[in-house]
């Protein structure tokens, strides 16, 4: 609802599902690891939730070296999802992550069914974890992650076995590498989800034109950063008219305007990634923007802001 007078105060809670996030603004599973590296910088407890880096059954090394390049208005990486284990995660990252009033997200990934399945179920146990975020989309392993993603039977199938061992919110996180997210988002919804995220990154190259080699061991990576906002914010849009569970929409979001848009566009929150490297407080800068923005206009709740585009 929007009202007169610019000292309302605002309501930034907003809603995915059975959860309830005091503002929209959450991180980008894989820029913010669990959030021991940027507690100095953010303070968590002011974060609509925490997603952390992706979590995998057992400990993954990750790609060689190099494996980050900057491009124009955004990075290139090739990561790989280096990650300890689900077992050193528990016994780390959540018992750190319980000490603050955030919601935790954690992005779950595997090689294979079972190994998201296994990961999900030692999850599950946990009580500082308060939902999944299923990655199959990552574009920087071999096996698993995008491979998962980009047909609508295999996204069906992960999201099936998953929602079987757990009864905590399910978020699927989809890929852009594909020729109608649309089908993929109806896809696990039908298989569950409670909610997506969109969108990963973009399968993207760069070549050093000295070396004549490209810039990433891999070849290529997945681009991120505000050169791919555009495609993000045009996705969230057809998957918030294509599907009735709650969105998460990310892709290059830098400001509080960036994240109107994704809002505008359909979805219910929004999650910082490269923002994070570039700034460690963009997070804060984004939730404080956008409650001056709906100030400013008179917004009473934020939530308003959802789908709320006109043509």
């Amino acid at each position: 609802m929007t009202i007169e007078g610019s000292d309302i105060n605002v309501d930034m809670r907003v809603r995915l599902g059975t959860l309830e996030f005091r503002n929209p603004v959450v991180t980008a599973s894989g820029t913010f690891a669990s959030g021991r590296e940027y507690a100095d910088f953010v303070d968590l407890s002011r974060l609509g939730a925490v997603v952390t880096k992706g979590v995998s059954l057992n400990a993954w090394p990750g790609n060689p070296s190099p494996r980050i390049a900057e491009t124009a208005s955004g990075m290139l990486n090739s990561i790989g999802l280096q990650n300890p284990g689900v077992e050193a995660f528990c016994e780390k990252d959540l018992p750190w992550l319980a000490q603050y009033d955030v919601p935790v997200i954690v992005n779950v990934s595997g090689h294979s069914v079972a190994e998201y399945v296994a990961v999900a179920a030692r999850l599950e146990q946990d009580l500082t974890v308060d939902a999944l975020e299923v990655n199959i989309s990552c574009p920087n392993v071999d096996e698993g992650g995008m491979a998962f993603g980009t047909t609508c039977v295999a996204a069906a199938e992960v999201t099936r076995a998953v929602r079987a061992v757990t009864v905590k919110p399910l978020i699927v996180k989809l890929s852009p590498n594909v020729t109608d997210i649309t089908e993929i988002a109806r896809a696990v919804e039908a298989e569950g989800a409670d909610a997506v995220s969109l969108i990963n990154t973009l399968l993207g190259m760069a070549i050093d034109t000295d070396t004549w080699r490209p810039k990433l061991a891999r070849g290529v990576g997945g681009l991120s950063g505000p050169a791919i906002k555009p495609v993000a914010v045009r996705m969230v849009w057809q998957v918030a008219s294509a599907v009735s569970i709650p969105i998460i929409g990310m892709g290059g979001i830098m400001t509080a305007e960036d994240a109107v848009e994704f809002m505008l566009a359909g979805a219910s929150a929004v999650a910082v990634g490269t923002g994070n490297f570039v700034d460690p407080t963009t997070t804060m800068r984004v939730v404080d923007g956008l409650e001056a923005y709906c100030r400013g206009r008179g917004i009473s709740a934020v939530k308003d802001l959802i789908g709320a585009v006109k043509f």
